[in-house]
């Protein structure tokens, strides 16, 4: 059996409040496999996002074992972590994330700026312009986020997101802000960047027919697995 992408042991996050610890996760177990398509549902509250923060690494487990790629991540130290996030992992936010004053092909390259990715030996401005084909986006090269459509600026995010060839693409509400059949082309273009190119797509959405669509459905609530 393969090794999984990510696996979690025991992980569980709490927050000091003055009111009380908030516990936003509990003894979380899981992994994930090598090009698998999951999505994340649960109530509001229910742990969703901090789950994905954490397997992000933007934030670490209070307490518990986090190995990517068979490496513990506890022991790594913060720019060891910072390195592998920024070449392993892809983010894809509902709310696009993009600087309004710069052109798409240079919001494509800002992932260059935080990972140190230097394209394998393609240029990265070549690299930026075929992941803008690739999203379906030729056409708009040279325009700005104000220009696009919110269906547009979502598949610049998920250009910029793979700018670095990462093998796991974490998506947070990535159709939240999209009508439906906007919504439909982004999951749609996720879909296929696990199915034929085998990366690991992890969504937390709150459209369950969405996440029916996925190869498989994690449930959480209050800070837990009920389902996976």
């Amino acid at each position: 059996m393969n090794e999984p992408v990510i696996r979690l042991q025991e992980v569980r996050k709490t927050y000091p409040m003055q009111a009380g610890d908030v516990h936003a996760l509990k003894s979380i177990d899981i992994e994930f496999a090598e090009g698998e398509f999951t999505s994340i549902v649960g109530t509001s509250g229910s742990g969703k996002s901090t789950l994905l923060y954490l397997l992000g690494l933007l934030t670490q487990p209070s307490s518990g074992l986090y190995w990517f790629r068979g490496r513990q991540t506890d022991v790594m130290d913060d720019l060891e972590r910072s390195r592998m996030r920024g070449r392993e992992i892809g983010f894809v936010f509902q709310s696009f994330h993009l600087v309004p004053q710069l052109d798409i092909q240079a919001n494509v390259m800002l992932a260059a700026r935080y990972s140190g990715a230097t394209g394998n030996g393609v240029p990265l401005e070549t690299k930026a312009k075929e992941l803008i084909e690739r999203v379906g986006l030729s056409h708009r090269f040279g325009h700005r986020p104000v220009e696009l459509s919110n269906g547009e600026m979502q598949r610049v995010a998920i250009a910029r997101a793979l700018l670095t060839s990462p093998s796991v693409i974490l998506a947070d509400e990535p159709t939240g802000n999209l009508d439906e059949e906007n919504g439909a082309h982004i999951f749609e273009l996720l879909q296929s960047l696990s199915a034929d190119e085998g990366k690991t797509v992890i969504m937390v959405t709150h459209d369950l027919q969405l996440a029916d669509k996925t190869q498989r459905v994690v449930r959480l609530k209050n800070g837990e697995v009920i389902s996976s």
